[in-house]
């Protein structure tokens, strides 16, 4: 969802850097193939997950929910020199296109993915994380954020996506469906967290950055 008017969003888009030829490709072929083309990043929340990766440089950075894979090649772009990004997600059709991707991308020795909840392949990976990306099932939040927040270094980020849930989140309580509920829980257990410093960013349908003290 849009908070502002498209024309702002397109000046945004055009004054937020270029988005490489690959990602173009991978952002015209989810919308002409894959179902629910609007999860796709796309190029302005694309290029910020790029800069905070750059300001970052992790060497070890996780992606909960892969989708087609624009954020994962966007976040492997400020990766330090043999880092890793490690995307986690259990769709069973679209790790065959992710793949390919990756590979024109030039980045296979820089993304591994991993077919498998992430509550399970989280505790078997290698620490400390220095950045993670939460774009999973939203009911899960608050688990994932539990799962990761001891396995990450001091100056890393935690970034959770749709935040906002469409505007949803200003709900009163009883007409929040689970999934709202849960991203409300999320946001004020990051706030309420004394480990963390968090900005609320109203970008799309919202990313909450926290960086670990």
């Amino acid at each position: 969802m849009q908070f502002i008017d498209p024309a702002l969003d397109a000046y945004c888009e055009a004054h937020s850097g270029h988005e490489p030829w690959y990602l173009k490709e991978l952002t015209a072929e989810t919308h002409e193939k894959v179902q629910m083309p609007a999860m796709l990043s796309g190029h302005l929340q694309g290029r910020f997950l790029s800069l905070l990766s750059h300001l970052v440089r992790p060497r070890i950075a996780v992606e909960i929910g892969t989708y087609t894979g624009y954020s994962a090649l966007c976040l492997a772009e400020g990766l330090a020199q043999g880092g890793n990004l490690h995307t986690i997600d259990i769709d069973p059709y679209l790790p065959e296109m992710v793949h390919r991707y990756i590979e024109k991308a030039g980045m296979l020795d820089r993304i591994t993915m991993h077919h498998r909840p992430a509550l399970e392949v989280i505790p078997e990976l290698p620490t400390p994380f220095d950045l993670v990306f939460i774009d999973a099932d939203k009911q899960n939040y608050p688990n994932y954020l539990r799962a990761v927040i001891e396995r990450l270094s001091p100056g890393g980020l935690i970034i959770a996506d749709n935040v906002l849930w469409s505007g949803k989140v200003l709900k009163p309580a009883p007409d929040q469906d689970d999934q709202t509920a849960a991203l409300r829980t999320y946001a004020a257990m990051v706030q309420s967290d004394p480990r963390l410093e968090p900005v609320m960013v109203p970008l799309r349908d919202g990313i909450l950055v926290a960086r670990v003290k």
